[in-house]
């Protein structure tokens, strides 16, 4: 049977090194206040083709059988977790309590050429926080903050966060007399795909700028640095509008507050975009070092019209991680964890006619929250031990005899010592599978 190409697939270590990697990170949204929801996988396809930009990447949902006016069609699968959101929203405004924090941990699906990076079918982490009428701007501060350091505690290559501000640029090319802003954006983002001199050439050809603005815009593009200092930078390029006052303050005050996590740099970008139409505040992108090839790897920002009944509006800002993105490289490099089970003691079988004794052993130590199965056969122990290692298992216990007490063996070090199953427990670094050392 021929490999279906876009649609990741785990083996046990793999698929236990993504749970540890999410549990870490509802973790961490939890500790911040953030709600679980999950959406449906189907939405509308006029909801979903509404913003335009994947219009031929959405998969189409409905029966093999099904005719032209069948009461499915009509619906095709969510290829991003903020359409759905946007729709809960609307469908539960009167049950919800606005200020909204939710985390969304959930696949998605885009009909795209599968490459490195890229997927037909793949997981992402959401965060949001959205409101009613009005979004005070600290919850941006708020959200970069916490994906910061969900960020930084993942055991992932050293990941650097590149913020920005719209209003930072839309005030700049407003105070360069540039009356159509949004084309200004959408060439500028191209900068990570093409040289600044034919960015330049384009910001002239296709958004009809002189070749002092588009050199200014490239200017401040090119505006970097890990504190506040850009704002000076910005300054010294002799441009004024109070928009882009608005701008400099909210991005300096975005980049201060999410600096100073371990393994993730936060940098004020001004090369970042972000060309889709609905950002309009905060924009965030993040790079993973040694895989800056497969783009951002998380990104997001502030949308002041994540969704709207024409009576009430709902302000957004988010940040999304695309879990697949990061892990199925990792993965395909050798990146797994300890072990390809979570069980952390093996019980081993003296013979068939004693293993409602093994399985006694094994219930007690399940009781106290330690993951524990039973050899399969009772082949000779050294055999069993080997089980054990193939699979990661730290830990074999020895159940008693007439001549020898219960014994436990740590198969690594060797050691063995008498235990007993009501109070002996593994060290907590190992009651759970983690990720191996040499990918930290």
């Amino acid at each position: 049977m021929a490999k279906l190409s876009g649609f990741p697939e785990f083996l046990p270590a793999g698929r236990n090194a993504e749970l540890i990697l999410l549990d870490h990170l509802r973790r961490v949204f939890e500790l911040y206040g953030f709600a679980s929801i999950e959406t449906r996988a189907a939405e509308p396809l006029d909801e979903l083709l509404r913003k335009g930009e994947i219009d031929k990447e959405v998969y189409v949902l409905r029966r093999l059988q099904a005719d032209a006016g069948a009461s499915d069609s009509g619906m095709g699968l969510h290829y991003d977790l903020t359409v759905p959101f946007a729709r809960y929203v609307l469908e539960n405004a009167g049950k919800l309590e606005f200020p909204f924090r939710r985390y969304q941990i959930q696949k998605v699906w885009r009909g795209e050429r599968p490459q490195e990076g890229r997927f037909r079918e793949f997981t992402q982490a959401d965060i949001d926080i959205v409101a009613k009428d009005e979004l005070p701007f600290h919850f941006d501060v708020e959200v970069a903050r916490v994906m910061a350091e969900a960020l930084s505690g993942l055991p992932v290559p050293a990941l650097r966060m590149q913020v920005n501000n719209r209003k930072l640029l839309e005030g700049f090319y407003l105070g360069l007399g540039i009356a159509e802003t949004a084309s200004v954006m959408r060439i500028v983002d191209k900068l990570d795909k093409l040289p600044g001199d034919k960015v330049v050439e384009l910001l002239q050809s296709d958004a009809g700028l002189d070749l002092e603005q588009a050199q200014k815009c490239l200017a401040l593009a090119e505006v970097s640095a890990p504190d506040a200092s850009f704002v000076d930078r910005v300054r010294a390029l002799g441009v004024s509008h109070e928009l882009l006052d608005t701008g400099l303050a909210e991005l300096a005050e975005v980049v201060e507050a999410a600096s100073g996590i371990d393994g993730v740099e936060i940098v004020a970008d001004l090369r970042i975009a972000r060309g889709l139409d609905y950002y309009t505040g905060t924009v965030f992108e993040t790079q993973m070092a040694g895989y800056e090839h497969l783009g951002s790897v998380c990104s997001g920002g502030r949308y002041d019209q994540l969704a709207s009944d024409g009576k009430n509006t709902y302000p957004g800002v988010g940040i999304s991680l695309g879990v697949s993105r990061i892990l199925v490289p990792l993965i395909n490099k050798g990146f797994e964890a300890d072990r390809s089970v979570p069980s952390a003691v093996l019980v081993a079988l003296i013979d068939e006619e004693t293993r409602a004794d093994s399985n006694a052993v094994a219930q007690q130590l399940r009781a106290r929250g330690i993951p524990t199965e039973v050899a399969a056969t009772a082949q000779k122990f050294g055999k069993q031990i080997r089980y054990a290692e193939r699979r990661g298992i730290p830990y074999v216990w020895f159940p008693a005899t007439a001549e020898t007490p219960n014994q436990v063996k740590d198969i690594r070090s060797g050691d063995q010592a008498d235990a007993r199953p009501e109070d002996w427990a593994p060290p907590a670094e190992d009651l759970h599978p983690r990720i191996k050392e040499q990918h930290q």
